[in-house]
């Protein structure tokens, strides 16, 4: 993040049910991933973004009133439901300072912050994470399971 970025980090992460039809699913994921790098990088919000096959669990780093804008914004959008604050609150650092937008990947898989093309989603140079992005990324797929397994 910038140098500009303040002294504080608000972090905020939810939890929702994705509405996006498997059709065109690369596409649509591609889009999203572009546009949230883009404008979270204007913002200076960070942050990183689980996907399964039904849930997002997604962590929004930056200056307090920037991410409860755009988390009002994402609560709005038609592609996904039931969205939920898991937590939110002022952290010392943002954990995911290098990271516009990342996919987090479902346990066994590595994580990867990606790069948005027209035609879908592609890696960008991995990098090691550390213990407290671990320790952030293991609540974010807790969540996650614990959301297929609410709607089993």
């Amino acid at each position: 993040m910038p140098s500009d970025v303040p002294a504080t980090t608000f972090r905020l992460i939810y939890r929702s049910r994705d509405l996006i039809p498997e059709e065109g699913r690369k596409k649509e994921l591609g889009d999203l991933f572009g546009v949230a790098r883009s404008q979270n990088k204007q913002r200076h919000i960070c942050g990183a973004l689980l996907l399964t096959e039904e849930t997002f669990v997604q962590v929004l780093e930056g200056e307090e009133a920037a991410v409860r804008e755009l988390f009002e914004h994402i609560a709005r959008d038609p592609r996904h439901e039931a969205v939920t604050v898991l937590e939110s609150g002022v952290v010392a650092a943002p954990a995911f300072s290098r990271w516009a937008m990342a996919k987090v990947a479902e346990d066994g898989e590595p994580d990867i912050p990606l790069i948005a093309h027209v035609d879908g989603i592609a890696p960008a140079a991995g990098r090691g994470t550390t213990p407290e992005q671990d320790e952030i990324l293991a609540f974010m797929r807790d969540a996650a399971r614990g959301a297929s397994q609410d709607s089993a």
